[in-house]
């Protein structure tokens, strides 16, 4: 007898497009843009480099010797930059912990898979500045991309000790095959191979690492199922997980506890730092 499909009943299009899902969102980004320019011009970041490219570059916020987070921004892959998220750091930085906010390449000017690569290399190249490991952590499609890092086989990639410790991801995407058939799909062009192929919630994790999923209590119920599911998957594999559901908050209002030195999310994260 064959299982049904959960998703056959589904509209895939208004559980993923989150933009039309919270039609205040306009506004809320705008607030992302001044006050990461605000806290630009309060904590001037050191310029880091991981590639040639003009998109291949970070902005460090140190804090002295603490540890590190590097925070992937969202976007599905296909829009913003760095410039957005730079007060994404406020919070873990009053806390004594870096922050490095990279931008990367864009769908459809380059595909999923090579956005992977680019922040493994960002990986590498913070990790060798600070001379020690960190815990990524990503919101949406920077979710995924931490996911990613934590999954990563270093060694494989020349770099034998892990820099990753533990991943912390806000409103993830762990598995890309319900974007195939929606509009998001057009700039990213995944087929449904490619779309396993690049899927986290399949790889192989390294035992005893750790990996929160967060997610907004107020998004759909595609984003809930999908955070619930990695952290049961990864745990079956001997990965500490966590899932949370932040209550009221919604796919961009879930983020704001980084900007808070005080809030529970800064404390978790600094937590997953510490070790």
């Amino acid at each position: 007898m064959h299982q049904a499909d959960p998703l056959a009943d589904l509209d895939l299009e208004a559980e993923y497009n989150n933009r039309a899902r919270v039609p205040e969102h306009p506004g809320i980004m705008q607030g992302w843009a001044a006050d990461a320019a605000a806290y630009r011009d309060q904590h001037a970041p050191v310029e880091l480099r991981y590639g040639p490219g003009k998109r291949e570059v970070m902005d460090l916020f140190e804090a002295g010797e603490g540890p590190t987070v590097l925070f992937i921004h969202g976007g599905y892959w296909q829009a913003l930059d760095r410039s957005w998220f730079s007060h994404m750091a406020r919070g873990l930085n009053a806390r004594g912990i870096g922050v490095a906010v990279p931008s990367y390449d864009l769908c459809p000017n380059v595909g999923v898979g090579r956005i992977v690569e680019q922040m493994r290399a960002a990986g590498q190249a913070l990790a060798a500045h600070t001379a020690r490991s960190f815990v990524a952590a990503g919101h949406s499609a920077g979710g995924h991309l931490s996911a990613c890092l934590l999954a990563t086989d270093w060694a494989e990639l020349g770099t034998p000790v892990r820099p990753v410790n533990a991943a912390y991801a806000i409103s993830g995407l762990f598995d890309l095959n319900p974007l195939v058939p929606t509009s998001i799909n057009r700039a990213l062009g995944l087929d449904a191979a490619e779309a396993s192929r690049l899927s986290p919630l399949h790889w192989t994790p390294p035992a005893g690492s750790r990996l929160d999923a967060v997610v907004g209590g107020a998004e759909s119920g595609e984003y809930l199922r999908q955070s619930r599911r990695m952290a049961e998957r990864w745990s079956g594999q001997g990965v500490t997980t966590r899932y949370e559901a932040i209550e009221g908050a919604n796919h961009f209002t879930v983020i704001a506890g980084l900007a808070e030195p005080d809030s529970a999310m800064v404390a978790r994260v600094a937590e997953l730092a510490a070790h």
